[in-house]
């Protein structure tokens, strides 16, 4: 069995280094191959990378020609990766690489496709925590996810369901909805989850809004259901506030606060509209992009090695 496993490389030169290394002290070095895809990095990592490429065998670097995202950058390491099973791994060493070993066997043993790392205490900050809880919960309702079952970012995915992945060519890749679209025979396994040693989060406000638009929009038509649905509901309170006016209006002459309730319902109605107008563009608007080809990401770069075959 040869296990991939895919690191998405970002502003990482302080620790990348370690992290190979120490994937190479955990895991077996003959039967592990490490696809390292810088995505636009604007420190030394791309030439770090590349000098763990000709320092390690079993190291292929790939540099993007710009911040295509997390996503895409991993998407091209599973374009790029040969093994039976490819473990997805960030670079701030809060995953342990000897955990993913659990993973692997969890997923030989039970026959699965898909391995997610479940967490029995996450080392991460308030903010991210929550934030992660509400991503979980929004990708329930979007999906048929398990409720118990914690879309990590550190997982191992099976050659063929990493076979079906890789189709999508689309320029909005969303992981865990592609894998969801594939196969239902997924897991967890509980594993240690540490401290970030150094540095901060990637993950800003702006880049984790991003996110939550993409898994709206690529994986699930069902807001625009929810949007349609709403409609009705204004509709229905709309006819509700004209019979209400009706009747005061009959029993009582002087009326002065009718005013306030259309005042109210103007300012809802405006709301919805402004909303479906917002959600339709970023509808059509990725639409546009994908019929046109916009890349799902680009390469810049790639380090070559004689015994590996080059997608």
């Amino acid at each position: 069995m040869l296990l991939s496993v895919v690191i998405p490389v970002y502003n990482s030169e302080s620790s990348i280094g370690n992290l190979v290394a120490l994937l190479q002290q955990s895991l077996p070095a003959t039967n592990v191959e490490i696809v390292l895809v810088n995505d636009g990095s604007r420190d030394r990592s791309e030439r770090i990378i590349f000098q763990l490429a000709q320092q390690y065998s079993n190291v292929q670097a790939i540099s993007l020609r710009r911040n295509f995202g997390e996503f895409n950058a991993v998407m091209c390491g599973l374009n790029h990766c040969t093994g039976d099973y490819a473990a997805i791994i960030d670079d701030d060493f809060q995953n342990p690489p000897a955990e993913m070993l659990k993973l692997v066997e969890k997923a030989r043993q039970d026959d699965l496709d898909v391995v997610y790392a479940s967490y029995g205490k996450k080392e991460h900050s308030l903010f991210r925590n929550l934030g992660s809880k509400l991503f979980n919960w929004l990708i329930s309702q979007l999906m048929d996810k398990p409720k118990n079952l914690y879309l990590s970012s550190f997982k191992v995915i099976s050659r063929p369901v990493i076979d079906e992945i890789v189709r999508y060519k689309g320029p909005y890749p969303f992981i865990d909805g592609l894998i969801f679209a594939v196969t239902r025979n997924v897991d967890s396994q509980l594993v240690d989850h540490q401290k970030r040693k150094e540095g901060k989060s990637n993950y800003s406000i702006r880049r984790l809004v991003s996110l939550f638009l993409n898994m709206f929009i690529i994986c699930s038509p069902r807001p625009l259901r929810i949007l349609f649905m709403s409609g009705w509901l204004f509709i229905a309170l709309g006819l509700l506030a004209v019979v209400f006016e009706t009747v005061i209006i009959w029993f009582f002459e002087e009326y002065y606060k009718a005013e306030h309730i259309v005042w109210i319902t103007l300012v809802l109605v405006m709301g919805l509209q402004f909303f479906a107008m917002g959600l339709l563009g970023e509808y059509l608007g990725k639409i546009m992009m994908t019929q046109n080809g916009w890349p799902q990401y680009v390469v810049k770069q790639k380090s070559i090695k004689d015994d590996r075959k080059i997608a």
